[in-house]
């Protein structure tokens, strides 16, 4: 069984590598960012970024890959909406708060100072995305597609923190399994209503 849970990262993989090009078809294609939050896929990148230094160290080498995609590709979306008017002083101001408190976690305290913020990064990085949809009255702009990839990922990565006993992958995965949730919910509701109208 434990050999069987060493592919999870694979696994995991498969659904995180793709994971933003159905919301950036959707938007590239519609122009719709109606419940799409900037600081969702701004945090989503600059996190990314911050986990692929944290793989490396650890010596998670088959989530690499998985994690500079993330960065790539929601660094791509971020730069979507901001060209769309989505990003906002405020926002903005608050995600460089973040950056430069991931990186003087790691200078104060290494792989263990970065790890430890890391835990609390998946719930900064999924709030304004559940924020953002849920205050939207009609979050048209949110692709299911994307939401459906990060539940498939994240769930893989649950079960390997859980098998590996590293916490930080544990809160990374539970969270996003629980805002991948929550948005397929809102997505849901969303459809159902549009369709009754």
């Amino acid at each position: 069984m434990g050999q069987l849970l060493d592919y999870l990262p694979i696994a995991a993989a498969v659904f995180g590598i793709p994971q933003y090009l159905p919301q950036i078809i959707k938007l590239k294609v519609t122009h719709n960012t109606a419940g799409v939050s900037w600081s969702w896929a701004t945090l989503t990148s600059l996190n990314n970024a911050a986990w692929l230094a944290y793989f490396i160290l650890s010596e998670y080498w088959t989530a690499i890959v998985p994690s500079s995609a993330a960065a790539l590709l929601a660094g791509t979306l971020a730069t979507m909406l901001a060209m769309r008017g989505r990003a906002t002083s405020r926002a903005a101001a608050l995600v460089s708060a973040w950056a430069a408190l991931l990186v003087a976690g790691y200078a104060v305290a290494g792989h263990t100072g970065l790890g430890n913020l890391l835990t609390m990064a998946s719930i900064i990085q999924v709030a304004p995305s559940i924020w953002t949809a849920y205050r939207t009255e009609r979050p048209t702009g949110v692709s299911r597609g994307t939401w459906m990839l990060i539940f498939g990922e994240l769930s893989c990565w649950t079960i390997y923190g859980l098998y590996r006993s590293d916490p930080r992958l544990i809160t990374l995965g539970i969270t996003g399994v629980t805002a991948s949730v929550l948005m397929l919910a809102r997505i849901r509701r969303t459809t159902t209503q549009a369709s009754r109208l």
